[in-house]
């Protein structure tokens, strides 16, 4: 199978290129190379790379040349970016998807769309998301991967699209860019640096490792229906403050650099998935939060090379006019 993954330079992107590699798929990569794509996650690993944006169907269509499936990593992710900038997530996830289903429409590729829990909004406790319920963003990032959901359900009726959906949860590892809680904190309390949490700390996520996240998507893109959606969640819901305590104890660190900054508008309290569809095809995680997250602290402790150029020069303007006055 030749496989077109956009994003694909980026986190969760660049983890799937390795994966589809690795089980002898060519694999094409159209990346735009922003503030978070990183041509140093793919070395090593055999593809062809097209730097271009997903907004342009020029780009796509070279990219898109010869393949016979498109895997849609590619969008702006970041809530906290899409609070302070909003044009550029519309653009991305919701006119970036457009472009991307018109070439599977005219094409007849087999297309996966990467979505996340986000879309649900705020779960209640004792609940948990299941594919069919209603979509109630809450930040421009979510309204935007909402609005791109429902392009691809719309070109599955109205073109015959061969199209699936998937919808993560909170996902961590190795090479994620550092302004996400994971590897900011992480990098942060390797410094020595504050770490900024969200008002009281008790906002609640379900956990999912990028490996076993790429291995879902992997299975939907072989075995899942056209118009269908799948939740892919870890299955541990873990607090935001909970996942601090156990950063501090992973790097020696001590609760003296935790400061509890001012929460983020219109923020979540919980996300929750139910996650029986998927397993009913056999998928199930394999990596538990413990083993996780302890490999991926250590993965940053010895790869300070990767991520201390890039916690300078935009990533310290943007940290700055994100954190500067919650840490006075």
């Amino acid at each position: 199978m030749r496989v077109l993954v956009t994003g694909g330079a980026g986190f969760i992107g660049s983890h799937f290129v390795r994966r589809l590699a690795g089980a002898g798929h060519e694999v094409v990569v159209l990346d735009k190379l922003t503030y978070s794509g990183n041509l140093a996650n793919l070395e090593g690993v055999p593809h062809r790379f097209v730097q271009g944006d997903i907004a342009d169907p020029a780009a796509v269509a070279e990219a898109g040349d010869g393949v016979n499936a498109l895997v849609n990593f590619a969008a702006e992710t970041h809530v906290d970016r899409s609070i302070l900038e909003a044009g550029d997530f519309i653009r991305t996830d919701v006119f970036g998807t457009h472009v991307l289903l018109e070439w599977a429409r005219t094409s007849g590729a087999r297309f996966v769309q990467v979505s996340t829990d986000e879309v649900y909004g705020d779960v209640p406790p004792g609940e948990a998301s299941r594919e069919e319920d209603p979509l109630w963003p809450s930040s421009p990032y979510a309204a935007s991967k909402a609005g791109g959901d429902f392009q691809v359900l719309a070109y599955v009726r109205t073109y015959g699209v061969n199209a699936s959906i998937t919808r993560g949860s909170n996902t961590y590892g190795p090479n994620q860019y550092p302004e996400k809680l994971v590897p900011l904190f992480v990098t942060n309390a390797l410094d020595g640096e504050p770490l900024p949490l969200y008002g009281d700390g008790r906002q609640t996520r379900d956990w999912l490792h990028v490996e076993d996240h790429c291995a879902a998507i992997d299975l939907v893109l072989r075995e899942g229906g056209a118009g269908e959606i799948y939740n892919v969640g870890g299955g541990e819901e873990v607090e935001n403050g909970e996942i601090t305590r156990r950063i501090l104890e992973l790097t020696g660190r001590d609760k003296s650099l935790v400061q509890h900054v001012a929460d983020r508008p219109g923020h979540d309290r919980r996300y929750s998935l139910d996650s029986s569809k998927l397993r009913g095809l056999g998928w199930e995680p394999r990596r538990a939060l413990g083993e996780g997250l302890t490999e991926t602290v250590a993965w940053y402790r010895e790869h300070r090379d990767w991520w201390e150029p890039i916690k300078s020069g935009d990533y310290k303007a943007y940290y700055e006019r994100q954190y500067a006055e919650r840490l006075t």
